[in-house]
C-alpha cells in the first residue's frame, strides 16, 4: 500500500460552516440540525481554531434545560477543547489510525493555527472505496 502518497488535503472538505465562541448556543444547535451536520468548528475573529462543537456537546444543553430549567448561553460554555487537529499534508493513514482508536468522528485541518478544512471518518472510507488506497490495483 502506498499510503504515503495519500494526504489529508486530497480528501478534506474545504467549504465549511464555522461558528465563534460568542455564538448563541441555540443558534448553533439549529445550524447542526438544519444543515444535517454533527459538528461545527469554532474559530476566533482571526480564523484560528479554538474548539469544536459536537452533537454530544449539545446534549449538555438539553440536560441543562431539563435539570435547571435554563436554556441558552454561548458556544464557549459547551464546546470541546483542546481539539485534535491534522495538517493538510498529514498522511491520510495517520488520520485513519486516529479515527480507529478514538471516538472522534471528524478532525479539523489547520495550517498555522487557521482552519482550512475538515475531514471525517466518511472521507477516509471514500478514499478506501475510490481505489486511491491501493494505487495500481484494478
Amino acid at each position: 500500500m502506498n499510503e504515503k502518497a495519500l494526504r489529508v488535503r486530497d480528501f478534506m472538505a474545504t467549504a465549511l460552516l464555522s461558528i465563534t465562541p460568542e455564538t448563541e448556543i441555540m443558534r448553533a444547535v439549529h445550524l447542526l440540525v438544519s444543515e444535517d451536520i454533527s459538528g461545527l468548528p469554532v474559530v476566533d475573529e482571526r480564523g484560528i481554531l479554538v474548539g469544536i462543537l459536537t452533537e454530544r456537546d449539545c446534549i449538555k444543553v438539553a440536560l441543562q434545560a431539563g435539570y435547571f430549567d435554563e436554556l441558552g448561553g454561548r458556544v464557549e460554555q459547551y464546546m470541546t477543547t483542546p481539539v485534535e487537529t491534522a495538517e493538510p499534508d498529514s498522511p491520510l493513514m495517520d488520520l485513519a489510525e486516529l479515527f480507529a482508536r478514538s471516538p472522534f468522528r471528524r478532525c479539523p485541518v489547520v495550517e498555522e493555527g487557521k482552519l482550512v478544512g475538515l475531514i471525517c471518518r466518511r472521507d477516509i472510507l471514500r478514499a478506501l472505496s475510490s481505489g486511491a488506497w491501493f494505487p495500481g490495483r484494478p
